[in-house]
């Protein structure tokens, strides 16, 4: 099989590869898979040590701190309660609680429990927890029958394609979704809950690689600046260097862009990057009994490695390169099934005519030995590993073809 999806973007240097397996087969390792640390109580004497060798050898600019967790979900859920514990430490001036607020947090009640909100955006995926499916807006099967939080969620903005035919009209409609991010910012504030910290993917994912113009991204960074919001932006499929860059916000140019970034899938282990100030102020406020897995720290060492030795992010340019043109031309060859192209690196998309067609696209694709995915409503995203090269690419392409071919 031909994997162009990789366990929804999570294998970053492909099945088996030879520097994994060499950590599996050391015997000085075994101790760190056979007994798992609560790492919040009791963690490795080499963990910090070992947080430098991987995640913080990849931090985001600005950002000097990473919380490990163990998924996307769990890295989001937690950094909103982080974003939570700061705003109310800076509406105080001070991290100390009133006694009364101590007392009313354990019966869920004001002031203890606030009423605090984060802005998401129409087709974001943040995961499946309680908190996180506040703000995640996609499928109805996600969300349905679970009781979610009243917090705002602003319209993403719905391009046109190709982008550089429509650049006025794609530019307009940016401008509308960012003017209501403000009103509903100056709304849910005037109800009462202030909006503490808003969270975007730098493309939707699961929503269906929704794209919006890295400019788009600078004057929402902007926005949150003015209301006092924290910016979080989610990066646990777009992170690890599928677009061409290790972060896709890197992409946006901005000296200071984000103040939290979440990640998982690629990187092997979950968690987010956060400045100082988002350091909760007592022990144990943002804990769980593993809070990510020392394990795991390991692998990802050894995929740093790779990728630098390997140059895989150019190889990712190059690859995409040949991605994406080849999507190109297959919309042109078959309009009645395709359409809306587009991509960062291997990080890419296509549109199929409805969403019957595209699932039995991809039943066919699978039956010819490709694995795909789909997302939102009638997409498949396409996400293979670093390691995939241009003759890879190729023989998908050849092959995606013939499944085309044999659609009536």
């Amino acid at each position: 099989m031909l994997d162009v999806y990789t366990q929804i973007a999570s294998i970053p240097i492909g099945y088996n590869h030879p520097a994994l397996m060499k950590i599996m087969m050391n015997p000085h390792n075994l101790s760190s898979f056979v007994n798992r640390p609560a790492l919040g109580m009791l963690p490795p004497r080499m963990f910090p040590e070992k947080l430098l060798d991987g995640l913080i050898s990849v931090a985001p600019k600005g950002l000097k701190r990473v919380q490990t967790m163990a998924c996307g979900s769990c890295s989001n859920e937690n950094a909103y309660k982080a974003i939570f514990i700061w705003y109310r430490t800076k509406q105080r001036g001070h991290s100390n609680p009133t006694p009364e607020e101590s007392a009313t947090s354990v019966i869920n009640q004001a002031p203890g429990c606030p009423d605090l909100s984060i802005l998401s955006f129409m087709g974001g995926f943040h995961g499946r927890t309680l908190g996180c499916l506040s703000t995640t807006h996609t499928k109805a099967i996600q969300k349905l029958d679970v009781p979610s939080f009243d917090w705002p969620a602003a319209p993403f903005p719905k391009l046109r394609y190709p982008l550089a035919q429509y650049e006025r009209e794609n530019a307009q409609e940016e401008k509308r979704c960012l003017e209501e991010v403000e009103d509903l910012i100056v709304k849910w504030e005037k109800k009462g809950k202030p909006v503490a910290g808003i969270v975007i993917e730098p493309i939707q994912a699961e929503g269906g690689d929704n794209y919006a113009s890295f400019d788009f991204f600078r004057k929402l960074r902007a926005i949150a600046k003015k209301h006092g919001s924290a910016f979080l932006v989610d990066e646990v499929q777009t992170g690890g260097g599928s677009t061409g860059l290790f972060w896709a916000h890197q992409h946006w140019g901005l000296d200071d862009p984000a103040d939290m970034v979440t990640f998982s899938k690629k990187l092997l282990i979950g968690g987010y990057f956060y400045k100082d100030e988002f350091e909760p102020d007592k022990p144990m406020r943002i804990f769980n009994t593993w809070m990510g897995d020392p394990a795991k720290n390991m692998f990802l060492t050894e995929v740093l490695k790779v990728i630098r030795e390997e140059n895989l992010l150019e190889q990712v340019k190059r690859t995409g390169h040949v991605m994406l043109n080849g999507l190109y031309e297959l919309q042109a060859r078959y309009p009645h099934l395709l359409s809306k192209a587009r991509g960062l690196g291997t990080f890419c998309a296509i549109d199929v005519k409805d969403e019957d067609t595209r699932n039995k696209l991809i039943l066919k694709a699978r039956n010819k030995g490709v694995v795909l995915g789909g997302c939102g409503n009638q997409s498949i995203r396409f996400r293979p590993a670093l390691v995939f090269k241009e003759h890879h690419a190729q023989l998908f392409l050849n092959i995606f073809n013939d499944a085309l071919a044999d659609m009536k």
